[in-house]
Parts: C-alpha cells; sequence; structure tokens
C-alpha cells in the first residue's frame, strides 16, 4: 500500500519524538512492503520564525494533499510575548478548523509496567480503559465576538445543533464498539450551551439503544476520574472541557509522554499527535519520551489505513520495550538505568524487527 503523509515536527521535542516516529513508520514499511511518502512542513512557533506566521499557506496545501498528517507538538515561552496572532497555539487551532478536523479522540488505558509511575493507588489506576472524545472546532476558543481591554474581557461561548449532534454520533459509535456506555459531560445547571448539548443527547440516544447514557457535569466528572477512573468507558465533551478533562485523566498512566491522540472529521483522514506539549526545557537534551508519538503512529495505521496488524506490532513493541524494564527519565524509578530518546527508539525498532512480536495490545479502543 501507498500512502503520502504530511510530517509537522513543531516546536520544543516535538522534532525529537517526531523523527522517532518516523523511523518507526520507516521500519514498518520495509517490514510489510508498504510505501509512505513523507513530505515535511511548518507549523507553530518553527513557522512563525520562518515566515512569521504559524499556518503557512504551504503547509495547509501540504495537509490537504496527504492521507493523514503526523504532528509533534506547538509552543513554548520565546513566543510568549508575541502578539495573539503570532502564538504556535493558533497554528494547531486553525489547522484544525481549516482541515474540519472535529474530533479529538483520546484514549487512555492502564499500561501494567508503569503503575508505579502514577500519581493513583494501583488498585484504582490498574483497571482503567477509556476513551475521551472532545468537540474540537466550536465552543470558546473560536466563538466571535471576543474582546480584551485593560479593564475588559469577552469570550463567546457558542455551539450549533450540528457541531453536537456530529461529535455525539461519533461518541455513541464509539462506545458501541467498545462496552457500550457513554458518559456525557456538560454543565447544564448553569449554560445555555449545555442544555442544548443534553438536549440533542437526549435525542440522539434513541438511535442507539444498545448504549447506556449517563448525564455528569464537569466538576462530578473531574472528580470521579480520580476516584474511580474505572467506571467510564468513553466520555463525550465540549472543546474546553474536553481540553482540561483529557489532560487530568492523561496522568492516571504515569507520564503525559505515553498517550496518543488523533483528531479526525469522519472520512477516516486525521491528524495523530502525542498529548503532550512541547517540553521547552528538554529540548535537544535526547531526553524525550518518545512513546506518545510512536503509539500516535498507531492509531494513524489503523484508523486512517486500516492496517490492524502493523498498529498492533508498534503497540506490541512498546508494550515489550517497557515490560523489560527500558524506561526513559521521565517514568525511571530504581533499577536500570533511564535510556535517552534515541536508545528507548532503538529498543522498539529492535523489538520490530525480531521474528517476534508481541500480540499485547495497548490501545484497544475501537
Amino acid at each position: 500500500m501507498e500512502k503520502t503523509i504530511t510530517v509537522l515536527p513543531g516546536d520544543g521535542i516535538g522534532p525529537e519524538v517526531t523523527e522517532a516516529a518516523v523511523k518507526v513508520l520507516q521500519t514498518i514499511a520495509k517490514r510489510y512492503n508498504h510505501i509512505f511518502n513523507l513530505q515535511y512542513a511548518l507549523i507553530g512557533g518553527a513557522a512563525i520564525d520562518a515566515c512569521e506566521n504559524p499556518l503557512p499557506e504551504e503547509t495547509v496545501e501540504l495537509c490537504t494533499q496527504s492521507d493523514a498528517v503526523l504532528l509533534g507538538a506547538v509552543g513554548g515561552p520565546k513566543w510568549d510575548q508575541n502578539p495573539s496572532h503570532l502564538r504556535p497555539e493558533k497554528g494547531l487551532l486553525a489547522i484544525r478548523k481549516q482541515l474540519g478536523l472535529f474530533a479529538n479522540i483520546r484514549p487512555i488505558k492502564a499500561i501494567p509496567a508503569l503503575l508505579d509511575a502514577s500519581p493513583l493507588k494501583k488498585e484504582i489506576a490498574q483497571e482503567v480503559d477509556l476513551v475521551i472524545v472532545r468537540e474540537l472546532t466550536g465552543g470558546l476558543y473560536f466563538a466571535e465576538p471576543r474582546k480584551k481591554t485593560n479593564d475588559y474581557a469577552l469570550d463567546s461561548l457558542v455551539y450549533t445543533r450540528e457541531e453536537i449532534e456530529r461529535i455525539v454520533d461519533t461518541a455513541f459509535l464509539l462506545a458501541r464498539s467498545r462496552r457500550g456506555k457513554l458518559a456525557s459531560v456538560d454543565k447544564a445547571n448553569v449554560l445555555d450551551t449545555s442544555k442544548l448539548w443534553r438536549q440533542i443527547v437526549e435525542e440522539k440516544k434513541v438511535g442507539y439503544p444498545d448504549v447506556e447514557v449517563e448525564h455528569m457535569l464537569v466538576d462530578s466528572t473531574a472528580m470521579k476520574l480520580i476516584t474511580k477512573p474505572s467506571a467510564f468507558d468513553v466520555i463525550v465533551t465540549e472543546n474546553m472541557f474536553g481540553d482540561i478533562l483529557s489532560d487530568e485523566a492523561s496522568v492516571i498512566t504515569g507520564s503525559l509522554g505515553m498517550l496518543p491522540s488523533s483528531s479526525t472529521r469522519g472520512d477516516g483522514f486525521g491528524l495523530y499527535e502525542p498529548i503532550h506539549g512541547s517540553a521547552p526545557d528538554i529540548a535537544g537534551k535526547n531526553i524525550a519520551n518518545p512513546a506518545a508519538a510512536i503509539l500516535s503512529v498507531a492509531m494513524m495505521l489503523r484508523d486512517a489505513f486500516q492496517m490492524e496488524t502493523e498498529a498492533s506490532a508498534i503497540e506490541g513493541a512498546v508494550f515489550s520495550v517497557l515490560n523489560d524494564g527500558h524506561f526513559t527519565s521521565d517514568l525511571q524509578t530504581k533499577g536500570k538505568p533511564a535510556l535517552s530518546t534515541t536508545e528507548w527508539t532503538a529498543k522498539v525498532l529492535e523489538e520490530l524487527d525480531s521474528e517476534f512480536v508481541s500480540d499485547s495490545i495497548m490501545f484497544t479502543y475501537v
């Protein structure tokens, strides 16, 4: 199979973890006789530095011509004092909007080899297997009007029926393919947008009689994610709530460096990226954890290209390396010395090149 992938390394540790992910892609291509045509483009701070635009038109054009997009990370304090239109995050928000990527999918699953690194008690964290479905193109991050003066600021929270219906349908279908439980998270006791959200979920659930639906307020959801996270299967929520809850849930596994994500639009096309940020404090030190970027490649192969065997091989290789006690510094405890980014990636590549590849799948979320 031949596919074209646009690679956006971005800022901070983005280029380092993306390089690791690309090496895995190249190994998969060789082993399974695929052709992955890689084309590189700028986004975020790197694009601002090069052409004073966090999302150049050339980047958008390359992305629209590709079969999938692989992103590293964007942002950093270097650009904190820039005017709002020249902030790296503007590039990420804009690419999601321009490509119509309305659904962010984040699987959160306990990893046995890393339970000691979780801030939660082992008995609480060990059964976690959930997916957060976050709406990406509406809400506070995009709606107008917005305004700021020295004494006054305004942000608008707007959602349309169409925006809510499409993300809710995505979540229902995902829940149907898993354990059949959907938690719809809102703030319907305060916000009119949440009241509309809850109304539409009630309308939609008639078409999914095999899915159990629970309405939850965002504050009680935040508490339950820490006290009983294993109770969740699929969570669906609006943009800002999803941004906060998914970061909260991500620490259950012990490190932001372990979790992949995808941003999709319903036709198979998606942007795949680790959920962590650019971590500028460790950029260039060769100590970043590349696992989330590598697992994002697995998500891409499975979801965008229907390459289940190849995706499972990557996940199995990552799982095997962790089981063997090989960790980067963010996960290292007593025992073996921490591996560098390149050393840990080499371990994964060795697993992929070996005759035996574990069939243990870390993120069987669909």
